[in-house]
């Protein structure tokens, strides 16, 4: 006897869920042109389901509609990214913070072990990208509240769409002592110490990350009237 037909709502979730996994894996990247049939194709399922994905992913901010271009994967600019790394504060901070209270002894060994291993990936992007995803996400999941797992997971999908930056100017060594300065204070189950040094990590992140788009990008324009006459 054949199953129950996978419904509508089920397809739709399941194409949401297939292209969210292509942009965080950057299969598809930032400001990428997409049209409802070309991702029908892509991922072999009909337009609706796609139209229902596209939807959500609008929302979530994963996907833009661009005038004179269409839809397209969201490209942050310079407030957008300023807004994530405040958010990426304020979360990666409690999450630390609860870690430290309720996270179980084989959940910190994982974590201090994928720290001790963090240098071996140095000058591998691709390696220390994947390192440094497994030690937030476990972070995230020993904070053991599933109420900010789910923001933490929404900000990291948004975060993804930024391309890593561990490799510039000695960046990945700076966020392997900031790594260990989080690890070492849930260790000694210090919550505060494990917040501030949490909030300093993703801090020197974002400066970072705003040095670059300077020297990358340029400046940011203000908004019209914004800037002073002279």
């Amino acid at each position: 006897m054949d199953g129950a037909p996978i419904s509508s709502r089920d397809l739709g979730q399941e194409a949401y869920a297939r292209i969210r996994a292509a942009i965080r894996a950057g299969a598809l990247a930032p400001g990428e042109r997409l049209t409802e049939t070309d991702l029908a194709t892509r991922f072999g399922v009909s337009r609706t389901p796609v139209r229902q994905a596209i939807a959500r992913l609008e929302a979530e901010g994963l996907l833009t509609h661009e005038a004179r271009r269409g839809l397209a994967v969201t490209r942050p600019d310079h407030q957008q990214v300023v807004e994530l790394y405040v958010m990426r504060e304020v979360l990666e901070g409690a999450a630390a913070r609860l870690a430290a209270q309720h996270a179980s002894e084989t959940e910190i060994s994982a974590m201090v072990e994928l720290v001790e291993r963090e240098p071996e990936a140095f000058g591998d992007a691709a390696a220390l990208a994947a390192v440094n995803q497994r030690l937030h996400g476990l972070l995230y999941l020993a904070a053991h509240n599933r109420y900010l797992l789910r923001s933490l997971e929404q900000l990291a999908a948004t975060m993804s769409l930024l391309p890593t930056l561990l490799t510039h100017g000695g960046r990945a060594e700076q966020a392997h002592a900031e790594h260990r300065a989080v690890i070492e204070a849930i260790v000694k189950r210090d919550g505060e110490a494990a917040e501030a040094a949490a909030r300093h990590h993703a801090r020197t992140a974002q400066k970072h990350r705003l040095a670059w788009m300077v020297g990358t990008l340029g400046v940011p324009l203000a908004a019209p009237g914004a800037a002073p006459a002279d």
